[in-house]
């Protein structure tokens, strides 16, 4: 094609990952090096944002390549994976010898046996998760508890989480905190600039052999950037195209008629809703209709005695106007009464209130998925419940309150509230956790539970 043409050795600009194009402009580099940092630190779940072509695969491929030899990596690239398939994929990566058919506790065990014989040999095992906004919400929370394997001072496991933006939004809703807390490092992938797209397009171009002058105008570039909106992907196909033009016009030099071209030949996806100009055509549309509501009630107000005829038959005349002019529906409501408003704010519900709600709707879920030999430590059982929001703050203070389960129990006649923490799949790895707990939750003489028999209270 147009590669002995333009002097090159190989395709400059395939849309394949190969780490010997990775572009460390556009600060591509500091994320890669600000990432190995975080992976060899071994806290928490790293995250990595950027929009479609961004270069998060390349990204990602390139991590996979400079980190320090003694971590392992494995790689899930399917999104659909179901929560109950987490286990075994990992399981598979690893090369993990399992019985046939072999049940969650089971993997979990020989996983965190694995995870435990990498770390005593000083080794390292992270995870690389693809696509992971389009991952069920049930996938990520099991992500997320696997995030638990750990010894006193260091993680088992490294997760690393690859997404679109719409992962953001997912990540702030409300029952996604947990998962949203365990982040601790977090990279967003910006689209490249007009300067860097020209860096980039001449690093490519000489990663691929060439060696002469620019062969790309500058107006070129400005007009490929424009089209291509900073993505990296974008930018490779329309620099093929284009190279492909100017080959078919027997230029050397690519101009914009080339860049032109490859614009034509190209269908990219219309860029998103400009949010800005919406929210002010929002806030504009709101003010006209609160003018509107604020008329009608000034004309129901009484003057001087109520209105008379001739005010009331302007009234009428001014509804009329108002439905012409926004609709039945504004109008109905400019002709009602407003009620006055309270003269004190409505209460909201106290933090600790909050916390009291979300770690008992934690605990139902919790419930439904672990399975019946999982073990939990119960901390401490409360006949007044009236205590527990007071306790449950004090605890928050001493451990994670996302690791608090909580669940009523009714025995002789009462009503006790019950406190419970962690997850284990294992009797020693629990026995460990009561060891470490502060000395003032042990005063409690806290002890091991399963669920089957927490199942059982509540039925009771």
């Amino acid at each position: 094609m147009y590669y002995a043409h333009f002097g090159l050795s190989q395709p400059p600009f395939k849309i394949t990952p190969n780490t010997d194009f990775f572009f460390n402009g556009g600060n591509r580099g500091a994320v890669l090096d600000a990432l190995v940092y975080a992976i060899s630190s071994g806290e928490g779940i790293v995250k990595v944002v950027g929009e479609v072509g961004s270069g998060k695969t390349m990204l990602c491929r390139m991590l996979q390549t400079s980190l320090p030899p003694q971590i392992e990596s494995i790689y899930l690239a399917n999104p659909n994976l179901a929560a109950s398939d987490v286990l075994p994929a990992i399981a598979f990566e690893l090369q993990l010898k399992l019985p046939e058919n072999a049940d969650r506790l089971s993997i979990m065990q020989q996983l965190q046996a694995y995870l435990l014989a990498r770390h005593a040999a000083g080794r390292q095992v992270v995870i690389f998760v693809e696509e992971a906004q389009a991952m069920p919400l049930a996938t990520l929370e099991e992500l997320r508890l696997l995030s638990n394997l750990e010894t006193k001072q260091d993680k088992l496991l490294q997760i690393v989480l690859f997404g679109q933006p719409e992962l953001e939004v997912i990540l702030k809703q409300q029952h996604m905190r947990q998962l949203r807390e365990r982040i601790t490092y977090s990279f967003h992938l910006a689209p490249l600039q007009i300067n860097e797209i020209s860096a980039y397009v001449c690093f490519r171009l000489g990663a691929a052999g060439y060696r002469g002058p620019d062969l790309f105008s500058a107006a070129a570039i400005k007009k490929l950037a424009t089209a291509a909106d900073g993505l990296v992907r974008r930018v490779n196909i329309l620099a093929d195209k284009s190279l492909l033009a100017a080959y078919a016009d027997n230029a050397q030099q690519l101009l914009p008629k080339h860049v032109a071209a490859a614009i034509e030949d190209t269908s990219f996806e219309r860029k998103p809703i400009n949010y800005r100009q919406y929210f002010i055509y929002t806030l504009w549309l709101s003010g006209l209709l609160s003018l509107a509501l604020a008329w009608g009630w000034w004309q129901g107000m009484p003057h001087q005695g109520g209105l008379t005829q001739e005010r009331a038959a302007s009234r009428t005349e001014s509804n009329q106007l108002i439905a012409a002019k926004l609709g039945p529906e504004i109008a109905a409501a400019s002709s009602r009464p407003l009620q006055p408003s309270p003269a004190q704010p409505t209460p909201r519900p106290s933090p600790s209130h909050l916390q009291l709600n979300a770690r008992f709707a934690a605990t139902t879920d919790w419930l439904q998925r672990a399975a019946p030999n999982t073990i939990a430590v119960q901390i401490q059982s409360l006949a007044d419940d009236s205590a527990l929001k007071a306790e449950l703050d004090r605890l928050s203070r001493l451990i994670a309150i996302d690791r608090i389960y909580l669940y009523h129990k009714k025995q002789d006649g009462l009503i006790y509230s019950i406190i419970l923490y962690g997850e284990f799949t294992q009797r020693q790895a629990a026995l460990a956790a009561v060891a470490s707990l502060p000395s003032q939750i042990k005063k409690h003489q806290p002890y091991l539970r399963t669920v089957a028999s927490i199942k059982n209270d509540i039925n009771q």
